[in-house]
């Protein structure tokens, strides 16, 4: 590797080798290829003809299926200088080897047939990906969610204390949004279309020359070729290129499974504050270069910061859509190369770091049990006045008393650093019949959680179970984490 020049981190440290060669000029040059390999089969199909004669021959077909995969990019290379022109320096070099094909390749097209249905291609191909690694991030949580669905644990409103949930129901939360994410990545993916070869402005005024306005021949085109490449269909119209309304769908769903991500990742940043839960860390890995005591999340803090870059990149085809002039600008190309395979990238990363997060989180049961006895006293103040109701008090009564007396076991707390004695102050306080022993044997944590281990098994039945079965063949997939 040449260190004296800039190199993406999305290909050095982050993204996987499967997604980078999705994106890779590789993978794109000899889509191309397929392309108009495609479209030579679809005229030579269609009787393409001039004088009684065809056009195209099987002959040149087969010459130019041969030199599908072995791209001379030399050729291109130095083609390119010349002529300042990507797509006719590869019809130049795949022409130099296939001389008898060389006036057949790329014929009726233009630059955008290669350009543009490649896009299309590879960005279904690495949302299949995405979708893959998605579907065993959900897996996981799954596993989590089910394994630790009975564990009470403090929840928080506002990052302040509140009732109690349990682990596992928190971890459906981060389920759920997954889920809604692979809903919209499904319906996105099932969307998608070829642009075909419409011609310049997309009004397919060149078949319309070469089939000599057979309007019936002509509309088998764009079908054949979808149905070579593995499509359904074409878009019905189009300009020169595909709607970049197309990115923008595609970059909103990369950016929702972000967003989901960054959302699960802070929750485990600020438990593995509290001690509570924390991530995979190595035996050998260095939390930090001065603190040798430290155990930082960093993969999740990676995940957060990943997943910002692609929410803010989301923007980019959004703004390109919005501001592509008629039938075609250029203004689209150049950040079309950037932002839409740097969104796949990352979001690839992002997903790998989450199945490794996941898969091997640490659950501190004992610390996440202590620091649930030392706000459940608070938590179940209304229990208690209910009891004492039962016992003859005052409900409105006893709610001031509660009230008084949390206000002094919070200053006990806070001011004097002093454990939580709200316990001992009701059961020294003569509004509540009660012993400190019948206090202290209704602080079984269990008790105020609600039906949270309930939902968690009903979730897991009813939601993640048909989505995981669903995609039973996706299961498997193994973090790929480089740095």
């Amino acid at each position: 590797m040449s260190n004296d020049r800039y190199v993406s981190p999305l290909s050095e440290r982050y993204a996987s080798k499967e997604m980078q060669y999705i994106f890779s000029p590789d993978k794109k040059f000899r889509t191309w290829r397929r392309l108009w390999v495609a479209l030579a089969e679809t005229e030579m199909e269609l009787g393409l003809s001039q004088d009684g004669k065809p056009v195209i021959t099987q002959e040149q077909i087969d010459e130019l299926k041969e030199h599908l995969d072995d791209i001379n990019y030399d050729v291109a290379k130095e083609r390119e200088k010349q002529v300042r022109h990507d797509v006719m320096s590869h019809v130049y070099a795949y022409g130099q080897q296939c001389p008898k094909a060389a006036g057949i390749i790329h014929l009726g097209a233009t630059s955008c047939y290669v350009g543009d249905n490649t896009d299309i291609i590879v960005m279904a191909e690495a949302l299949q990906l995405v979708k893959k690694k998605l579907v065993n991030v959900i897996d996981e949580l799954a596993k989590f969610a089910d394994k630790y669905k009975e564990l009470p644990t403090l929840a928080f409103t506002h990052f302040q204390p509140a009732q109690p949930t349990t682990v596992g129901k928190r971890a459906t939360l981060w389920a759920q949004e997954f889920v809604m994410d692979l809903s919209d990545l499904d319906y996105v993916a099932s969307t998608l279309k070829l642009l075909g070869s419409k011609g310049t402005t997309g009004t397919q005024a060149s078949f319309q020359e070469l089939f000599n306005g057979d309007q019936e021949t002509i509309d088998k085109i764009d079908p054949m070729i979808a149905a070579k490449m593995g499509f359904k269909e074409c878009y019905p119209v189009s300009g020169q290129t595909y709607s970049r309304k197309v990115d923008t769908r595609v970059c909103n769903v990369l950016a929702g499974i972000a967003a989901s991500a960054h959302k699960m990742s802070n929750d485990i940043r600020l438990l593995q504050h509290l001690k509570e839960v924390e991530e995979p860390f190595e035996k050998n890995q260095i939390g930090s270069s001065a603190m040798a005591y430290k155990r930082n999340p960093m993969r999740s803090e990676r995940i957060a910061s990943l997943s910002r870059y692609v929410m803010i990149d989301a923007l980019n085809p959004a703004i390109t859509s919005a501001t592509q002039w008629f039938e075609r600008t250029l203004d689209d190309s150049a950040n079309k190369r950037l932002s839409i395979p740097e969104a796949f990238l990352a979001i690839d990363g992002i997903l790998d770091l989450c199945l490794n997060v996941v898969d091997g989180l640490v659950v501190y049961d004992k610390v996440i049990t202590k620091h649930l006895m030392a706000e459940l006293p608070f938590m179940a103040t209304e229990n208690i006045m209910m009891d004492a109701v039962k016992m003859g008090g005052n409900r409105q009564e006893l709610h001031e008393k509660i009230r008084q007396l949390s206000m002094e076991a919070g200053k006990n707390v806070k001011q004097e650093g002093r454990d939580n004695n709200l316990l001992e102050l009701i059961a020294a306080d003569d509004s509540f019949p009660m012993t400190l022993e019948d206090l202290q044997s209704s602080m079984e944590p269990a008790r105020y959680v609600g039906r949270a281990p309930i939902q968690v098994t009903k979730f897991i039945e009813q939601v993640l179970r048909p989505v995981l079965k669903e995609n039973e063949a996706l299961l498997g997939v193994k973090a790929e984490i480089n740095v």
